[in-house]
């Protein structure tokens, strides 16, 4: 054998092995790897769209958290203010009747000492009367008449 024929021979083969490759088996293996590569790219950016959704999701999660915190302050603030209110209106109508209560019962104690100087007008006057009465019917006499004074003051 020659060795340029076993080279020639081998080139040939050569060639129609790499023609072979690349008409039937290179095109599906590259494909395979163009869709593989293709899928994880896909994956990849699912991913980096999984991760804005989620920080998307987490900053809206956040505001409304704080929305509902500042409602909740406001809500309690409310509460309070309408507490202070109506304690301070119960406090004003105790007020109210308590100066009620006290002006009725001074009305009541006027009432009572007027009653009571109109009954002791009376017996006193009776009392004065009852005094003349018995000046009159006694004689008159200076030292006497002292005496029904003096008794008189006591009865006063």
């Amino acid at each position: 054998m020659n060795l340029n024929a076993t080279l020639f021979a081998q080139m040939i083969v050569f060639f129609v092995l790499w023609w072979v490759v690349a008409r039937f088996v290179w095109p599906p293996l590259v494909k395979a790897l163009d869709e593989r590569s293709s899928k994880i790219a896909d994956g990849l950016a699912a991913a980096e769209r999984g991760k804005e959704a989620l920080a998307l999701a987490s900053n809206e999660a956040e505001q409304e958290l704080n929305k509902a915190r500042q409602e909740g302050v406001q809500r309690v603030a409310e509460a309070e203010k309408r507490a202070q209110m109506s304690a301070d209106e119960i406090r004003a109508n105790a007020q109210a009747e308590a100066a009620r209560i006290i002006s009725q019962a001074q009305q009541d104690a006027a009432q009572q000492v007027t009653r009571a100087r109109e009954v002791l007008r009376a017996e006193v006057a009776l009392l004065a009367v009852k005094g003349a009465e018995q000046i009159l019917r006694r004689e008159v006499d200076a030292k006497a008449h002292g005496q029904l004074l003096d008794q008189l003051k006591a009865e006063l």
